[in-house]
């Protein structure tokens, strides 16, 4: 990309104020905290239900960003750069980019429905690529916001383009229309997601058609309500199982060993491909990309060696845990300009250690000549302060000087013959390469070593839940979030640097050396310690923590070894009891809190706090009002006696729910960060965060009579097929789970668990599953889910989660 502010303005409709309007702009962002801003960027300042980016535009240009599309200029900043103001900053970025769309004329495919629009994307990507220059959608940028800026990735050297478009409610495909404006159109597999936007299947059809409004032609698999929302003006290429009808009929699909083979008429005439894959959502997108290879006239000979090379997609940036003290953030499977970039902020977002290391494959389909192409990744790899540089690849290898402490190599296994004399230690490592380079290898040189068994925390799933929180609270309305117990299980650390970097006011924890180690991790956000003991006072104001006071034995405690220490102003939290009696100052010890605190230096008190004990069941509401009555007229009183205006806070997760009206100065949120409510209608909105997965160890079958585990509590009836699984209760799998009252899920079907859960092992039966060993599985996540766990074991689903064992390995992913 390369414009003029100058032809910016009329398109987005702006007025400019600022002295340079000829400056010249080669990135777009709307991310405040990238390291990539600089001083060709346009940076648009969203503003969000509970965000506003134009706050943090005084730091940016502080950076050297000295272009913005606002929709007001802040305080103290006019004069210091320029400002494109409009009326709404996202209708702007997307009125942007459907100018710079309307620049290029080669085709595009679009594509959407509710799954399978990435697969396909990448898919197409795979197949059409040795042929075109193709620009696509990275990742799953989908989006209001991901769609403009996938498309303002599009240079002069590209010829085709492959962009999807995700919606959940009405009026929203018709301004991604004309941002795509796709030749060519897809849609994929219609399901249940987003349902909650539509009030019928038929308005969610014709939503997503939407998008094919101007497209030459579409392409579907043959349907009665589809084919009566298609424009008049289009022209329908549609498959089908069912219907000769159809300009592709599949007649017959069979599995063989690990693949499929599709046989279709087309044109009158049979012809038959292998496909590696044998769920049906697999063969589904993979006769999608067949209709496009033949839209293309592409030759039976080469659709056939084509398609049976299609890969399982991987669409998710992993964080592991590495060997010496390493962290690894696996992207192995891609390998393109924009992709880097995003790779880039999410390791910047996930960093906890000094030293960044890059594994970079060579980079296809930029657009770019490679001399151009190089140049841009070096000056990336600078902009986010990457320490080492190590690059695998025959093109990367020629660029070598472009780059500082950089060492090359000409191929993956070159890499490998090198790993010990590379020394990776106590560094985040970002793995970044294409398919061909089969990277998949340098992570399992690199990774832990663990058992099968993990739990996967989806960062995505997180930042929803929290956005989802935040948009029930006022704007002024502070948040402290939760990350006690290991962040309820999921992990500490990593949910903490992610919430710094949504940029919450406060995180909470327990005890004194949850916080100490995210302290020294490098967290920066104030922490808050819950259950603070005596002994641990000295620690706390080392690491600069700040502890909940709630009896005045502890404030007394405090106050001594502050004052030994010469402290001033230091930040403690005061905790009232207004209910629920488990710790906190009761109304009686009140006025001997006050005559202790008053006029005293050493401390500040940073917030007053209580804790409800039925903010969960409106049954209760009477009591939690009682309690936020008293919490009023307690914390009034000592706001008054002591002069003071600390932060006032009271509710938790279901409290952000149930109670708005005590919103106070800032609200805890806790459990519902992790995708769980009590509330059946809300947890509809919420996204799973975990999901604890293993693998099948082994499978055998049991004649009739024959019994399972431990006590023989589990006696075939008949020949049963048992599977099992290395997972126990030793790592959190409660016993009471076992013997027919639990399940997991294997290829999409319940298994119930047989017999006693072992303390490393349960047993299954997977007679009615088409599995083998070595397949995954679910122990909790979509299906069966926390809650469910929890209500059959007469349970919380906090207990579920805490549960899981410190030997279970935690990745992260996006």
């Amino acid at each position: 990309m390369s414009l003029k502010i100058q032809n910016i303005i009329p398109q987005i409709q702006a007025e400019f104020v600022g002295n340079k309007s000829s400056a010249s702009i080669d990135a777009i962002s709307i991310d405040s905290r990238s390291l990539q801003n600089g001083s060709q960027t346009l940076f648009f300042a969203l503003v969000g239900t509970n965000n506003d980016a134009h706050i943090y535009i005084k730091d940016l240009i502080e950076k050297g960003v000295q272009s913005f599309v606002v929709n007001h200029i802040p305080d103290n900043c006019e004069g210091k750069a320029n400002f494109l103001i409009v009326g709404n900053t996202v209708k702007a970025l997307q009125q942007m980019a459907a100018y710079y769309r309307g620049l290029f004329h080669f085709p595009i495919i679009g594509l959407t429905g509710s799954n399978g629009k990435t697969i396909v994307k990448e898919w197409l990507n795979f197949l059409l690529g040795p042929d075109y220059n193709i620009i696509r959608s990275p990742k799953s940028y989908n989006s209001q916001v991901g769609v403009p800026l996938s498309v303002l990735a599009i240079n002069e050297q590209h010829n085709l383009g492959i962009f999807e478009a995700g919606i959940s409610t009405g009026s929203e495909m018709e301004k991604l229309e004309p941002i795509i404006k796709p030749t060519i159109g897809i849609l994929t597999s219609i399901g249940s997601a987003h349902d909650e936007g539509f009030s019928s299947l038929e308005e969610k059809i014709k939503e997503k058609m939407l998008l094919f409004e101007d497209s030459e032609v579409v392409i579907y698999q043959k349907n009665d309500t589809v084919d009566s929302c298609i424009s008049k003006n289009t022209k329908a290429f549609t498959w089908s199982f069912l219907s000769e009808e159809a300009d592709v009929f599949v007649f017959k699909t069979a599995l063989i060993n690990d693949n499929t083979s599709i046989q279709y008429q087309y044109k009158g005439n049979s012809f038959e491909l292998t496909i590696p894959f044998q769920d049906k959502a697999s063969i589904e997108n993979a006769i999608s990309c067949l209709m496009v290879l033949l839209y293309f006239k592409y030759d039976e000979k080469t659709i056939q060696n084509r398609m049976g090379l299609l890969y399982p997609v991987e669409m998710r940036l992993k964080v592991k845990n590495g060997i010496n003290n390493c962290s690894i953030i696996d992207d192995s499977y891609s390998s393109d300009f924009q992709s880097l970039k995003i790779a880039l902020d999410f390791l910047e977002s996930q960093n906890k250690r000094q030293k960044k290391t890059l594994i970079l494959s060579d980079i296809f389909q930029s657009g770019l000549t490679n001399e151009d192409l190089y140049s841009k990744v070096a000056q990336l790899i600078v902009s986010n302060k990457i320490t080492r540089v190590i690059g695998i690849g025959e093109v990367i290898s020629s660029f070598e000087n472009k780059f500082t402490n950089c060492i090359t190599f000409k191929n993956t296994e070159a890499f490998i013959s090198s790993f010990d004399d590379l020394n990776f230690n106590n560094e985040t490592i970002l793995i970044k390469g294409a398919r061909t380079f089969h990277f998949e290898e340098i992570v399992a040189l690199l990774e832990e070593k663990t058992h099968e068994t993990v739990l996967e925390i989806n960062l995505n799933g997180i930042s929803h839940n929290l956005n989802f929180f935040k948009s029930k609270l006022k704007p002024k309305t502070k948040i402290m979030v939760m990350v006690k117990a290991f962040g309820y299980g999921s992990g500490g650390f990593e949910i903490a640097k992610l919430l710094e970097h949504h940029k919450v006011d406060y995180l909470g924890v327990a005890f004194a050396d949850e916080g100490i180690s995210l302290k020294n991790g490098g967290i920066n956000l104030p922490i808050m310690v819950l259950n603070p003991e005596t002994t641990s006072f000295a620690a706390i104001i080392q690491h600069q923590l700040e502890p909940e006071i709630y009896s005045l034995k502890g404030l007394r405690a405090f106050l001594k070894i502050a004052e030994q220490k010469k402290l001033k102003h230091f930040p403690i939290h005061i905790k009232l009891d207004t209910g629920m009696h488990r710790l906190g100052f009761e109304h009686n010890t009140i006025d001997d809190l006050i005559a202790t605190l008053k006029g005293n230096q050493t401390i500040k008190i940073k917030s007053i706090l209580s804790h409800m004990a039925t903010s969960d069941d409106l049954e209760h509401s009477d009591f939690a009002h009682s309690q936020i009555d008293l919490f009023e007229k307690l914390s009034s009183k000592l706001m008054t006696e002591l002069e003071i205006k600390p932060i006032r806070h009271i509710l938790n997760t279901s409290g952000i729910s149930n109670y708005p009206e005590a919103q106070y100065d800032m609200v805890r949120l806790g459990i519902g960060l992790y995708g769980v409510s009590n509330d059946s209608e809300e947890q509809k909105y919420l996204e799973n965060v975990g999901t604890l997965k293993s693998v099948i160890s082994q499978i055998r079958t049991i004649p009739a009579g024959e019994s399972v585990g431990y006590g023989r509590r589990f006696m075939a009836e008949k020949p049963t097929r048992i599977a099992t699984i290395p997972i126990g209760y030793a790592d959190g799998i409660s016993r009471g789970w076992g013997n027919g009252v639990g399940f997991v899920t294997i290829k999409n079907e319940k298994a119930p668990i047989l017999g006693s859960i072992c303390m490393d092992m349960l047993m299954v039966d997977v007679s009615e599953i088409d599995c083998k060993e070595g397949d995954a599985v679910i122990i909790f996540g979509e299906s069966p889910t926390v809650n469910y766990i929890a209500q059959k074991l007469n349970t919380i689903p906090y207990e579920i989660l805490t549960s899981v064992s410190q030997r279970v390995k935690r990745v992260f992913y996006r």
